[in-house]
């Protein structure tokens, strides 16, 4: 898919700042557990905290497709932070589409500049797949609700400030579900150990607990009733965006290797020279083609509001973090024993891009969702 010179500016824009200011201070922010907040507040100066957010709350106003060319570019420098960025991103979203004109002008500049980080509170210990039967309540009383319960798995939790929460103001179901935004200082909220993990080291993972946490009504986001919609909503960016973190890590990986068999001599000659290794080489560059495509055109697709939107997004985030995660584990099979040390990047990207696999939707359920598109009357 050609890409226009405005895209191609902003996707060299993108790729400078991974390689400059990303790449060099990858292994030590999965090392050390950093969380580069100062990293991305720079990423933001270039406009990449409100990509597809609207202009006058401080947004870029960038396109679906334009928002897949920059995160799979800043992936290339750590796969795990800018899937981070892409979760904020897709919070600051939802604030701008469904909230009102006061609620966008009081949250979005912030989280547009990164000033404030956000966080997308969906996920609970009793329902991951199954979203609808979430049980975190919220309960009004007067001008406030009361909110009772807990997230988990919530990326950032802890360390930012605004939590884009789904909770149960109705009944059992889909329908009694709303969307509340929570500040990080609000009385009984509190917050998990930091989870210890495989991989997206650079953002940390903590539950989210309501106790009698008190917020005000004029913080819920649409109507009551309409939360797991506009999650839903969220989510159909948010798999094009997680996919194109994929398509990043798969890109340097695919690089990676081939500088890496084009400098390790075995037999004599480069293994380059192999044509086991070039034939693996050349389905590695081609899988991460055909991925990139499957993106983009479900990043078209949710832009223009087509019908077949949503299975289009499924699909893609299906296959490219499949792909993308197959792609990588054959470029640390490419290094030899070096691709299993941490002094090389390829194992992080494996590692980081697992878990896309999981979250955001499993695999599973984007399985279940083409197969409902497909055999619906």
């Amino acid at each position: 898919m050609g890409l226009t010179e405005e895209q191609k500016e902003f996707q060299k824009v993108a790729f400078d700042f991974a390689a400059r200011e990303m790449a060099p201070h990858m292994a030590e922010w999965d090392e050390k557990e950093v969380f580069p907040v100062e990293t991305m507040r720079r990423a933001a100066l270039l406009g990449f905290g409100g990509i597809y957010v609207h202009p006058d709350v401080g947004g870029s106003g960038l396109s679906r497709l334009d928002t897949s060319i920059i995160f799979e570019a800043l992936s290339t420098g750590c796969a795990s932070t800018t899937a981070y960025m892409s979760i904020h991103n897709m919070c600051a979203w939802m604030v701008d589409t469904f909230g009102n004109e006061e609620q966008r002008h009081q949250f979005c500049p912030s989280l547009c500049s990164m000033e404030k980080f956000a966080s997308y509170c969906l996920t609970e210990p009793g329902s991951g797949s199954d979203a609808a039967s979430l049980l975190t309540s919220a309960k009004k009383s007067g001008d406030c609700y009361i909110l009772n319960g807990s997230k988990a798995f919530i990326s950032g939790g802890g360390d930012t400030d605004i939590y884009v929460v789904m909770c149960r103001t109705g009944g059992s179901g889909p329908k009694g579900i709303s969307c509340i935004v929570v500040e990080k200082g609000t009385p009984g909220l509190s917050f998990g150990k930091k989870e210890r993990k495989v991989g997206w080291n650079s953002q940390p993972t903590r539950a989210v607990i309501f106790e009698d946490c008190m917020v005000p009504v004029t913080n819920r986001l649409g109507a009551e009733g309409q939360g797991f919609n506009i999650a839903m909503s969220g989510l159909n960016g948010g798999r094009i965006n997680i996919a194109s973190c994929s398509l990043g890590a798969a890109h340097a990986a695919v690089l990676l290797t081939m500088d890496h068999i084009s400098v390790r001599k075995q037999f004599g000659e480069p293994l380059a020279k192999n044509q086991y290794l070039q034939f693996k080489l050349a389905e590695m560059a081609t899988r991460l083609v055909a991925a990139r495509l499957m993106v983009r055109k479900a990043a078209c697709s949710l832009q223009e509001g087509q019908s077949d939107a949503v299975a289009l997004c499924s699909m893609a985030k299906l296959f490219a973090t499949d792909e993308c995660f197959a792609i990588c584990n054959q470029a640390i099979q490419m290094h030899g024993g070096y691709g299993y040390l941490k002094d090389y990047a390829v194992q992080q990207f494996m590692r980081d891009i697992r878990v896309h696999q999981i979250l955001e939707g499993t695999n599973e359920v984007m399985r279940m969702i083409v197969a409902r598109s497909l055999l619906q009357d």
